[in-house]
Formats: structure tokens, C-alpha cells, sequence
């Protein structure tokens, strides 16, 4: 256990950012997985600028890699314009 109390305050601000973390990560995993399972190309074009700012801004928060974001757009713009 922590003897500080700014070590205790530390792991009570990671588990806190953890949780964050995890929380958009997994919503990320979620949406991708319903833009890629999408066969209307109406309904994919209306959430792909959504999935792309979400990627963003997790990639602003350091919770996912920039250049992971840039690759699952790039493949996610290929996928809705390839829909007929």
C-alpha cells in the first residue's frame, strides 16, 4: 500500500482514467464492429463521420495510437464506399 498521499490520490486518479480509458476503447471496438457489419450504404454513410470523430478524439486522448486511428479510417472509408 501507498505510504504518500500523493502516491494514494495517484492510483485513485489511474484507476479513474483506467476506467475512462477502457470505457471508450470498448465503445470504439463496439461501433467499428456496426460500421463494418453494415450492408446499407445510407445508414454507413451516416455513422462513418461519426466512428471517424470518435477515432480522433481517442487519438487526442492517447487512448488508442494516431496511426491506429488513421488505418481503421482508411479501411472503414474503403468499406462504405465499396457498398452498393
Amino acid at each position: 500500500m501507498a505510504n504518500h498521499k500523493s502516491s494514494i490520490k495517484r492510483i485513485r486518479q489511474i484507476k479513474t482514467r483506467s476506467l475512462r480509458n477502457r470505457y471508450g476503447a470498448k465503445t470504439m471496438r463496439n461501433a467499428v464492429k456496426t460500421l463494418r457489419g453494415t450492408s446499407d450504404k445510407a445508414e454507413a454513410e451516416t455513422l462513418y463521420p461519426k466512428v471517424c470523430s470518435m477515432l480522433d478524439r481517442l487519438a487526442k486522448k492517447n487512448v488508442i495510437h494516431k496511426n491506429k486511428a488513421g488505418n481503421l479510417k482508411s479501411k472503414l472509408a474503403r468499406h462504405v464506399h465499396t457498398l452498393a
